[in-house]
């Protein structure tokens, strides 16, 4: 992906268009702050590498620490120009550009969209006009906005109170020096030194502060990345979701979550049983502490060789027409009685050992 320049303006504000029907309100609320526009070659083909640029570009400035990313709020943002042109051909066609596009979504679907309108103009006879369409994502279309200048009318001036800025390669080396490790390096550290998938891995280093979390919450769980990268992904990401908070607002924070970690590895709590320990630290219930809440919502996991054996006993006693399929040789039947047992022991019995028990005592 080539990029042609990256300059420093000053943000203007920000059009409102939703919420003014048949007119344009103007937020100057950002007027003045600096802004940063990034300007890339006509390499992308399609909306999803669209998309994946723009997800790239995303983490590299929050992990920069130079925007925090909010599309909404028009931190980040993109106008996207879109031509067609047949297939083999090497000249582009007339494009156009895309304004109002406030998420990762919308600028998939305003592509597609403007994609099939333009090829549809010239299926038909017409010509591309080249102009500034606006997305509207309630009727998911764009609409013409405004005739688009040429290059030569945006008349650029030297400002003479700017000396011009020399950087030096010795300045640009020392700034190499003083980044931080950038996405695609922490991702690929993670996959090689955690033994982490691809897909972990990038789920976790999408963001800073996740990826921040993970490394906190791996010192304390005992070095077991794949189980903490598996919680943080899941449930600690579908808690965060439905309370529409960010991970730095968590309250279940790196050390709680690592502390659980180690009692479902001691196999003091199921993985099962974890997940009502983790709702009651979501909560705020007894300060936090993991061996608190397991020990006053008795959810201590049954491990003691002679209970558990004698709840598999009752419940193959309890379900004689499964026992004998299993006897017979159908296993499969095995995860219903796994299922019995830990109905019958609320959940607290370890569930490999109810499956080991199961087999010796109907299989030999």
């Amino acid at each position: 992906m080539r990029i042609t320049r990256a300059h420093l303006e000053e943000d203007a504000g920000k059009s409102l268009h939703e919420d003014f029907h048949g007119m344009t309100g103007i937020d100057l609320n950002r007027a003045g702050t600096p802004l940063l526009e990034i300007v890339s070659e006509p390499d992308l083909r399609s909306p999803g590498e669209a998309v994946a640029y723009l997800k790239k570009l995303h983490a590299l400035v929050r992990a920069l620490k130079i925007c925090d990313g909010n599309m909404q709020e028009g931190s980040f943002r993109c106008d996207a120009n879109v031509s067609i042109r047949p297939r083999g051909e090497a000249t582009l066609g007339t494009r156009t550009e895309l304004k109002n596009i406030n998420s990762f979504r919308f600028v998939e679907r305003a592509l597609h969209y403007e994609i099939d309108r333009q090829t549809s103009v010239l299926e038909s006879g017409g010509t591309i006009v080249q102009e500034t369409r606006l997305y509207d994502p309630d009727a998911d279309l764009t609409r013409s906005m405004r005739g688009k200048e040429e290059a030569h009318d945006y008349r650029y001036f030297p400002d003479p109170d700017l000396p011009p800025l020399v950087i030096s390669e010795e300045d640009l080396e020392q700034l190499r020096a003083q980044l931080p490790e950038l996405p695609d390096a922490r991702q690929a550290r993670f996959v090689a030194d955690y033994q982490l998938s691809e897909d972990d891995a990038a789920q976790l280093t999408a963001q800073t502060e996740i990826a921040d979390y993970f490394e906190s919450a791996l010192a304390h769980a005992g070095g077991e990345s794949r189980l903490a990268a598996n919680w943080i992904n899941g449930e600690l990401m579908s808690w965060l979701n439905r309370s529409d908070l960010m991970i730095t607002q968590s309250p279940v924070t790196p050390a709680m979550l690592g502390q659980l970690i180690n009692r479902i590895r001691d196999n003091t709590v199921s993985g099962k049983t974890a997940k009502q320990v983790f709702a009651a630290l979501w909560d705020g219930e007894d300060n936090g502490d993991v061996d608190t809440v397991i020990d006053e919502k008795g959810l201590t996991q049954i491990t003691d060789a002679d209970a558990i054996t004698q709840a598999v006993s009752d419940v193959i006693l309890g379900f004689p027409e499964q026992a004998e399929q299993v006897r017979s040789g159908d296993e499969k039947v095995i995860g219903f009685l796994v299922g019995q047992v830990m109905k019958a022991t609320s959940g607290k019995a370890n569930p490999q050992a109810v499956n080991e028990a199961l087999r010796k005592q109907l299989l030999g």
